[in-house]
């Protein structure tokens, strides 16, 4: 009696403890399995939903807490960036994200239409399904740490325009619903909304660019975390909720916010704070989309819901394939944005599920079958984004530096040609160093080379690569790489084929350290050991102590650090090329 009376006055009780469970197995299961944990929620939500197991029976009152993982995603995506940087790549939102939404649209609303449907059906289903995902693409950029590549950026280019896209959907939705208004009231509708929309915008951008910095100072001047916590949730949802009363998309005033914000102080503070909430939400959105998923009709209709889907995706990824090119992008990274952005997104669940229940202007066997299609579409969205990485790796191997001199000696190679690569080659051009460098971001290649940089398309990675590079006359092997795998695998294969070859790497931390000298690396310099170590000079100097004292305290730690490293050098074998592949 108590247990009932208990489970009553806590709504949502049963479902928070499945969700709970689902994030702890789910979430280290699919990282032992170096798959995305998004394909497990999905897994999970449609197991467990009204269509499956039925263990959650009220989807909808899930779904809309699920909604605040979407405004999280697009709160933390504003933060990343900043009104400079959105205004850098204005071109591509407002050009390669209005080609793909309006050439998408249009297609797939002529075929909705040639298969029967009303035209009214047909518009409304066609601009539904040319949407994509930004939760889900936007959270696999995110675990791949792809954000910032140019195919990372082409995407959210898309994305937010196609979020900005939701305002006239949805007017166009209330205009086709509503049979009886004339063309003068359609106009005066259309025209407000937008007025409404621009002047929602405006001074959410106006107020906050002044009211925000006063409000987190004050607050962090109390040195209460709970107080600042309290304050960017208060943010975050007090923006959502005026932008979705404006008629907007409640995620972009989240975003709008985390623009602001990303010109404060307080950024990496509240980046911080937010990610615990962004997992969980993002986990429950998911789940949500899982729980929406028609099982049965999927298994009624099978080869027709299998047809549609991948239609669906192989018709907008050719569309963002052939306009990403267009404006620009590699073949590469043309390729991996056309099918990340492939899929429909939650945004269709909405729209179709007005239009069929409130507008009547689809049929409700047509309207459940079409979300079905758009489920399933979005669950084939990891499966892309790895074929795309596997597609554009390919594609760089076959590439090679075959215009590398032949008559290069003791040069130096640099793997990898990033910050860190770049600062290393301006000081040995300074020196009159020869040196080549290997990339395989294709667009950073081209965009150096016109600098004139000495580099080469090709993953170092690759025998055949460093061949071409001149290897055996190499003095020296520096590989850069940001990527800790891609760095063991570049200096394993560098020591297996040439003992003799000298190797420095940089690494992340001791254990990748570790790592890298059972690879074979001659150096390796770990940054958050040298990094700490000039802040320990610096501190050591503020509190008083002479410069000279200072470093002599810090060369002493670092003596020691790198003879732990040295030991662990021998320890394991590394004097010995023939060591384990790690």
């Amino acid at each position: 009696m108590e247990a009932e009376h208990t489970s009553m006055t806590i709504p949502y009780l049963y479902e928070t403890i499945a969700f709970l469970l689902t994030v702890v197995i789910v979430v280290p299961l699919f990282k032992r399995i170096k798959m995305s944990p998004i394909l497990g929620y999905l897994a999970v939500g449609a197991i467990i939903g009204p269509y499956g197991a039925a263990v959650i029976h009220d989807a909808n009152a899930v779904q809309h807490f699920a909604e605040l993982g979407v405004i999280i995603l697009l709160f933390t995506i504003g933060l990343e960036l900043s009104f400079a940087r959105l205004k850098s790549f204005s071109k591509l939102i407002f050009g390669l994200g209005a080609a793909q939404v309006l050439v998408s649209a249009s297609i797939i609303s002529g075929l909705a239409f040639w298969w029967g449907n009303t035209i009214e059906a047909a518009v409304i289903i066609g601009l539904c399904l040319a949407l994509s995902s930004t939760a889900m693409v936007m959270q696999i950029l995110h675990e791949r740490s792809e954000s910032a590549t140019t195919y990372g950026r082409a995407s959210f280019a898309i994305l937010l325009f196609q979020d900005l896209a939701v305002v006239p959907i949805l007017i166009l939705l209330t205009i086709l619903g509503d049979t009886s208004s004339g063309d003068s009231s359609l106009w005066l509708t259309v025209g407000s909304a937008l007025l409404k929309a621009a002047i929602t915008i405006g001074l959410i951008i106006f107020v906050g660019r002044f009211l925000l910095s006063f409000l987190f100072r004050h607050v962090a001047r109390l040195r209460n975390i709970d107080v600042f916590t309290a304050l960017m949730l208060l943010v975050i949802l007090a923006t959502s909720v005026i932008t979705g009363l404006a008629g907007l998309s409640m995620a972009l005033g989240a975003f709008l916010a985390g623009l602001l914000l990303a010109e404060t102080e307080f950024r990496h503070q509240i980046e911080s704070e937010i990610a615990p909430f962004k997992g969980l939400f993002l986990g429950l959105f998911f789940m949500g989309v899982g729980m929406n998923l028609d099982l049965v009709m999927a298994f009624e209709y099978g080869v027709w819901v299998v047809l549609s889907v991948v239609g669906l995706l192989a018709l907008k990824a050719t569309i963002a394939t052939l306009f990403a090119r267009l404006f620009g992008l590699s073949w590469q990274d043309a390729l991996r944005t056309g099918l990340i952005v492939s899929e429909a997104g939650e945004f269709a669940f909405v729209v179709i599920g007005q239009a069929t229940l409130s507008y009547q202007l689809i049929e409700p066997n047509i309207g459940q079958f079409m979300v079905v299609v758009a489920g399933l579409s979005m669950i084939f969205t990891p499966f892309l984004a790895m074929l795309g990485k596997w597609l554009a790796d390919k594609s760089n191997q076959s590439q090679t530096p075959n215009d590398t001199p032949d008559a290069l000696h003791d040069h130096i190679i640099i793997a990898g040609f990033g910050r860190v690569g770049q600062a290393v080659a301006h000081i040995l051009t300074q020196q009159s160093i020869p040196y080549i460098a290997l990339d395989t971001n294709a667009d950073e290649v081209r965009r150096l080379q016109k600098q004139g940089a000495h580099i080469f398309l090709g993953d170092a990675s690759k025998q055949e690569v460093l061949h071409m590079a001149s290897v055996d006359n190499a003095s020296v092997l520096l590989v850069t790489m940001d990527d800790s795998h891609a760095s063991i695998r570049t200096t394993h294969g560098a020591r297996q084929h040439h003992p003799e070859l000298k190797i420095v790497v940089r690494s992340k931390d001791e254990q990748h350290s570790t790592a890298l000298l059972r690879a074979g690396a001659d150096q390796v310099v770990p940054e958050t050991l040298e990094a700490s170590l000039q802040l320990c000079a610096h501190t050591l100097q503020a509190s008083g102590m002479s410069r000279e004292e200072a470093t002599a305290c810090v060369e002493i730690e670092r003596s020691e650090a790198y003879s732990r490293l040295l030991h662990e050098a021998k320890a394991i074998g590394n004097q010995n090329p023939a060591c384990d592949k790690p």
